[in-house]
């Protein structure tokens, strides 16, 4: 009888682990785009940046998978949906590339606040494309979201800066990229997908990544380079983790607070500091996607 006591307290310890995982893989994440701007501030090629943070992510986890016994390299091919693991990859490879356009030239925590509205457009499209139909309450969420990117971005006629839109593209590209894998999870194993993402983006950013090449002026700048695929593999192992301890309406709403360790390494690395607007902006989309996360907890608990 004992047993559904001692339960629960188990439960509640593996949420607080994977909440602090998630938390400590947003700080990774944030770490990857701060270092891939001071790259780009240094005149190394984003294509070069984007290659480099797939192919050191692709060798790591060559070695690391049969190291700790978890899957043979042979099974790594091993996709039941070849085809939509090939357009899911390129998807990420394009997350990527446009990600590392828009840093050029915005800020971090402007680059993350375009970011947050990937899971409102994921909600939107999962009805057309997966049949996942949202309420309306959730609908209104969606709309509230958009209207926070409007505040934060304040778009003019004919006057929206490359870096914003590369950014709209780049989250686009990481909606449909999260609907893919949602889509992907009922048939290939998490492992089996990520070596599809780094291995797509490995050979389609190698003949862009040698026809721009840049030798990095010292070993600072060589081990920057290293480290994105490094920052990269770690975040989402922990990303990873964070999913596998908790259901992700617990995981889930802590994904905004990476606007607070961009937002801290924008301070302290370049001295950006983010201004009413953006502020706003990135309040009013946290709120809405926090709300959608307890719409889908409340519709399921109905089911």
């Amino acid at each position: 009888m004992a047993e559904p006591h001692a339960a629960a307290p188990s439960a509640a310890r593996d949420r607080l682990r994977a909440i602090g995982l998630m938390l400590l893989a947003l700080v990774f994440f944030s770490c990857l785009d701060t270092t891939a701007k001071v790259l780009t501030a240094s005149h190394i090629p984003v294509a070069q940046l984007s290659w480099m943070r797939f192919v050191v992510q692709f060798v790591l986890l060559l070695v690391f998978v049969p190291a700790l016994g978890v899957m043979k390299v042979s099974n790594l091919f091993a996709t039941r949906k070849l085809g939509q693991q090939l357009v899911r990859s390129t998807l990420m490879a394009a997350t990527t590339v446009f990600n590392f356009l828009a840093l050029q030239t915005l800020r971090l925590d402007q680059t993350v606040t375009i970011v947050f509205l990937a899971p409102l457009v994921v909600a939107l499209l999962a009805g057309p494309l997966l049949g996942e139909w949202v309420g309306w309450r959730r609908l209104a969420a969606i709309l509230v979201g958009f209207a926070g990117i409007l505040i934060a971005v304040r778009p003019g006629f004919g006057n929206i800066p490359p870096g914003v839109i590369y950014s709209f593209l780049g989250m686009l590209a990481y909606a449909l990229f999260m609907l893919q894998t949602r889509h992907l999870a009922r048939f290939d194993p998490p492992l089996v997908t990520l070596f599809y993402s780094m291995f797509v983006g490995t050979t389609l950013g190698l003949p862009l990544a040698v026809t721009q090449w840049v030798w990095p002026a010292d070993l600072l700048s060589w081990f920057m380079m290293l480290s994105l695929g490094i920052l990269g593999g770690i975040g989402h192992y922990l990303f990873i983790l964070a999913y596998g301890l908790a259901p992700a309406s617990a995981v889930a709403p802590f994904l905004y607070a990476q606007f607070i360790t961009m937002a801290g390494l924008g301070y302290l690395v370049f001295g950006d500091v983010p201004d009413l607007w953006t502020l706003v902006g990135a309040a009013i989309i946290s709120a809405a996607g926090i709300y959608l996360v307890h719409r889908e907890r409340v519709t399921r608990g109905l089911e």
